[in-house]
């Protein structure tokens, strides 16, 4: 069996790839390091490192085992910070986060049971906006989101939301007076783009780059947040496919919204950085899911959840 120190040690210099900063992240001398690899060389029979004066680098032995090891300490600490959790209860600050002004009355609800629930908890709640989303998942700036399904590389809970797709028009636009319309007609008009930043696979859900029948979409010019879309959409600049919700929180006089016949819903409902994982907020998620079906069961308003629904990589 290796002993702790050693794996560190191995592990970390395995990463480094330096004796020096090796040393100093484990703060010991470099000798030390030294002497530890030297006798983990003679337990495994094999050179671990092809070193130089200049160079260090892994033999393909030393690669093998970093990879092998690498997950099982992994795994190791995730135990640990599990029962630490477990121990002690849910505490400490949860930081949650919604984008878009309709998903925020769903939010509130879940941090009004969670917190009646956990009150040693603190939650903050504050608000996202397309460009970044994201980023405030993977700075640690926001623990949880709740957002459009999907969203690329993240953990996602159950929806919370269903609403139907319209379609997005300016009042005098030829689709202004349809009573529904087809998502063919994508491919006779520009579609207002989401910003850059947003993942390829949020833009292929919400503005396809073909129609269910295979013809080509233009695309029109892109905004940076969803009201300045609305804007290039009231300019005549294009078309957006959007959720039904918008109509009653994007109400503008120079915009239309007309029901697309043939389009799936559009989910929404929790993500979160899987690494991220905490007794926090598995059970901010259990909270909401249980408020919005009780929000369902009450008959006030809330869209009832589909029973599956794949989160993808945002």
């Amino acid at each position: 069996m290796l002993e702790r120190h050693e794996i560190e040690t191995f592990l970390t210099l395995a990463e480094e790839l330096h004796f020096g900063r090796t040393a100093l992240r484990l703060r010991v001398t470099t000798g030390r390091i030294s002497h530890v690899v030297r006798k983990l060389e003679r337990r495994i029979g094999a050179p671990l490192f092809a070193r130089t004066s200049r160079v260090v680098q892994l033999t393909p032995i030393g690669r093998q085992l970093a990879d092998d090891l690498a997950p099982l300490v992994n795994g190791m600490a995730e135990a640990v910070r599990r029962a630490v959790e477990a121990g002690r209860g849910v505490t400490g600050r949860l930081r949650v986060a919604f984008l878009g002004e309709w998903t925020a009355p769903t939010l509130l609800r879940a941090v009004s049971l969670f917190t009646e629930r956990h009150p040693d908890c603190e939650v903050e709640v504050r608000e996202v906006q397309l460009a970044n989303s994201r980023a405030s998942l993977l700075d640690g700036s926001v623990d949880l989101l709740i957002a459009s399904f999907p969203f690329d590389g993240m953990a996602c809970g159950p929806p919370l939301l269903a609403e139907r797709r319209l379609l997005a028009v300016a009042v005098g636009h030829p689709l202004a007076e349809a009573e529904a319309v087809s998502l063919e007609v994508l491919a006779e008009f520009p579609v207002v783009q989401y910003p850059e930043i947003t993942s390829a696979e949020f833009k292929r859900d919400r503005t396809p780059e073909w129609t269910p029948s295979g013809r080509p979409v233009p695309k029109g010019p892109a905004g940076n947040t969803f009201s300045e879309m609305l804007s290039l959409v009231a300019l005549g600049r294009g078309v957006l496919p959007v959720g039904e919700l918008s109509r009653r929180y994007h109400a503008r006089p120079d915009i239309t919204y007309v029901p697309i016949h043939d389009a799936p819903p559009i989910h929404r409902g929790l993500v979160w950085l899987e690494s991220n994982t905490t007794a926090r907020i598995r059970e901010f998620v259990r909270a909401a899911t249980d408020a919005n079906q009780a929000a369902t069961d009450a008959g006030r308003g809330t869209p009832s959840r589909p029973a599956t629904v794949t989160c993808g990589p945002r």
